[in-house]
């Protein structure tokens, strides 16, 4: 199988491609724009393999998407690319709207065009909005999004549903939790905690730091994404969740303890607009569907996570540095 991945270098796109290359032998295309959390350094190991083209351009330009599907053809797209911050989109919410709203317009186009295979479209929990408890999403619940960046997945969901009702475009979508694992751009909450406690520096936790998340091992995404692609129906939605709910204020302190640190790093800021309380989903019709399960327990799968930055240090400097920097003053400063 040879597959168009978009984002193929940001955290999640590039344990795909590292994943489908390795253990699937399939071909890999990736076209990434290389923003900030683009790192081609992600995939060091895909380098030279002849199963594995990169490309850099912008999902948002026609003409280079449209050249791409007629030069190579590919089997299947699995579409990652995508301005994925909350924190960003609300900063500002323009690179978001036109990512994830324009740039899958732009892709669902070329694959209807030169009718290309299955088109699975990478979505998220948050298009759900806050769940009170013990309610857990299934994929008929309704979209209530909250922020800038779910509004715009959650409308780039639709478009996608509706290349399969009006155009029958072999289409699948996905909707993950909160993923954690090695090479995670430190502004989400995991890695930047994870940072900054090396680093002795203060922990920002929004609000009294009860919001719940549920949290899903990335190689666990990446192979309910495969399952989709192999086994999954068109037309249809599937949650993958990583069945480990806990308040963020919890792993806060999971990470402290598995650094040595003490919690007294902790700092309380003020919570971020429209903050959702808690997500909670169901990975039941994926599971009984395909076979999928995770196999990854959150705490093996942390402390795995923290080794990792611990041995990559140069990494999380390089990451960390410039327009990074900006953007961590500008976020949390006046917090």
């Amino acid at each position: 199988m040879k597959i168009l991945v978009t984002g193929g270098a940001g955290f999640i796109g590039s344990a795909f491609v590292r994943m489908a290359i390795g253990e699937t032998g399939s071909q890999v295309v990736n076209l990434d724009k290389l923003t900030y959390a683009g790192n081609l350094e992600n995939l060091a190991e895909a380098d030279g393999n002849s199963r594995y083209r990169f490309v850099h351009g912008d999902i948002c330009d026609e003409g280079l998407v449209d050249s791409l599907a007629i030069e190579e053809r590919p089997d299947a797209i699995v579409h990652f690319a995508a301005e994925s911050h909350v924190d960003r989109s609300i900063l500002s919410p323009e690179a978001a709207i036109q990512t994830n709203l324009r740039g899958t317009f732009t892709l669902l186009e070329a694959a209807r065009r030169h009718k290309l295979g299955r088109f699975v479209h990478v979505s998220t929990d948050e298009v759900y909005g806050s769940l009170a408890a013990p309610l857990e999403a299934t994929e008929d619940f309704p979209l209530n999004a909250s922020s800038p960046y779910s509004a715009s997945k959650a409308g780039s969901d639709l478009l996608a549903r509706s290349y399969f009702v009006t155009y029958k475009l072999p289409v699948a979508i996905t909707r993950a939790s909160n993923n954690y694992g090695p090479y995670q751009f430190p502004e989400k909450l995991i890695p930047l905690m994870i940072a900054n406690a090396f680093e002795d520096k203060p922990l920002p936790v929004y609000g009294d730091g009860m919001q719940v998340r549920d949290w899903l091992y990335v190689d666990d995404h990446c192979r309910g994404i495969l399952a989709v692609l192999q086994k999954g129906r068109e037309g249809e939605i599937y949650n993958i969740g990583g069945n480990r709910s806990l308040p963020n204020l919890d792993v806060v302190h999971k990470v402290l303890a598995l650094t040595g640190k003490p919690d007294s790093l902790i700092r309380y800021v003020t919570d971020r607009p429209g903050h959702d309380r808690r997500y909670a989903l169901s990975s039941a019709k994926l599971m009984k569907e395909t076979g999928w399960a995770p196999a990854m327990d959150f705490e093996t799968g942390l402390g795995r996570t923290i080794e990792w930055y611990r041995g990559n240090a140069a990494w999380v400097a390089r990451v960390r540095s410039g327009e990074y920097l900006t953007y961590y003053e500008r976020n949390y400063a006046a917090r």
